[in-house]
């Protein structure tokens, strides 16, 4: 036993030179060198961090500078001056029928019985449209037709008596009077027969005048009689016509722009909600201006189309000649709910938002009507990334011609 106790002894402690004993603690060396060992990484990071951090402020401006440089976008602009462009006149206004006819009741009116036509139909000159009672004017027609014969018959006595009397005046048994007065009789006797005849066709023209006819070729816009109505001549239009079907749109143009337009150009004619254009012709400038408005009226011959629809409204571009005018990409013209605008960039770099107005767009660009001069230099196509105020840095590129 004492030698056992003896060698734990000497495995769990030590001896020095000056003789004093100490007891120790493996767990608590292991925990020690653990942080010993956990420090001199920290110092081994916190050195490398030094260094770097030392390099990273030698390098500060020039990458300051360039990260100063990343921050103001490069844009291309253009200064687009002023081209040689076809001067387009664009308005607005309401579509119509180029004559547009009111038909009503010729004669002295009636019962309608019967309605031949409805409205979106077409019709030629005299066709019927629709037939109003003529009962009673059919029975004066006969009435009068029978006073004819009568007139006749009576017209037939009286030269019977003329011709006897002339027979008897060679044998002096009437008198030069007598045959005057035979003569007279037979003469008012025919003329009776002619007025008789002449109220007879007044009768039958009043019956004529009591098929409701379509006074030319077109088409029918509007119906307004049914079978069982009564009309007379004080009755609002029975129907309304399209004379040959032909359409029109009616624009409104500025004093400025009214100058330059005159009988005989073509314009383009474009319904609300349709993509198709139709090809008119101006056949009415307005002699006068209105002094309120200080707008001019324009009147625009189309041929018939079923999107053409009176009541409607659409847009139109008439071809004017030529104008200076700026002309831009499609792509530097922008568009909100403000309208249409672009962004040009100022003397000191910064983007300004300009309002414009478009003339004519084709295939070499955008012509501008108003809103630039043509010397802003414009930016050409970075635009929606851009905001008004901004600096950027302006590449300038060649203007389209």
């Amino acid at each position: 036993m004492g030698q056992i106790r003896q060698d734990t002894m000497n495995r769990e402690t030590g001896f020095h030179s000056s003789d004093t004993l100490v007891v120790v603690d493996r767990s608590r060396q292991r925990r020690r060198l653990l942080i010993v060992g956990a420090l001199a990484v920290v110092a081994l990071l916190v050195i490398g961090f030094a260094v770097l951090g030392g390099r990273g402020q030698k390098a500060a401006p020039g990458d300051a500078a360039a990260s100063s440089a990343g921050q103001i976008p490069t844009v291309t602009v253009v200064v687009p001056g002023r081209s040689q462009v076809g001067r387009v006149i664009t308005a607005s206004g309401p579509l119509a029928a180029k004559r547009d006819q009111p038909i009503g009741i010729a004669g002295q009116g009636g019962r309608v019985i019967r309605v031949l036509v409805d409205a979106g139909q077409w019709v030629h000159a005299g066709q019927v449209l629709a037939v109003v009672d003529r009962s009673v004017q059919t029975q004066q027609a006969d009435q009068q037709a029978a006073q004819i014969e009568a007139a006749k018959a009576q017209a037939e006595l009286a030269q019977s008596d003329y011709d006897r009397a002339l027979a008897l005046q060679s044998r002096g048994f009437i008198s030069k009077a007598d045959i005057d007065a035979k003569k007279a009789a037979r003469d008012a006797a025919y003329a009776q027969v002619k007025v008789n005849e002449a109220q007879l066709g007044a009768t039958r023209a009043q019956m004529n005048q009591l098929n409701v006819l379509a006074p030319a070729s077109g088409l029918i816009l509007a119906r307004n009689v049914e079978v069982g109505q009564i009309v007379s001549p004080g009755s609002t239009a029975l129907f309304r016509m399209a004379e040959g079907g032909q359409m029109e749109m009616q624009a409104q143009l500025a004093q400025q722009d009214l100058a330059f337009v005159h009988v005989g150009m073509p314009a383009q004619v474009t319904p609300v909600g349709s993509s198709t254009s139709f090809t008119g012709t101006v056949w009415q400038v307005a002699p006068v201006i209105d002094p309120q408005s200080r707008l001019g009226s324009v009147r625009i011959a189309i041929p018939y189309a079923p999107a053409i629809k009176p009541g409607g409204f659409a847009s139109v571009r008439i071809t004017a000649g030529e104008t200076a005018a700026p002309l831009l990409p499609q792509s530097a013209v922008l568009s909100d709910d403000k309208g249409n605008y672009v962004y040009v960039v100022n003397g000191n770099n910064q983007v300004e938002r300009r309002d414009i107005t478009i003339g004519n767009v084709s295939d070499a660009g955008v012509t501008i009507a108003t809103g630039l001069t043509g010397d802003e230099a414009v930016v050409l196509s970075a635009g929606p990334f851009l905001n008004p105020g901004q600096k950027v840095n302006p590449r300038r590129e060649a203007a389209p011609r």
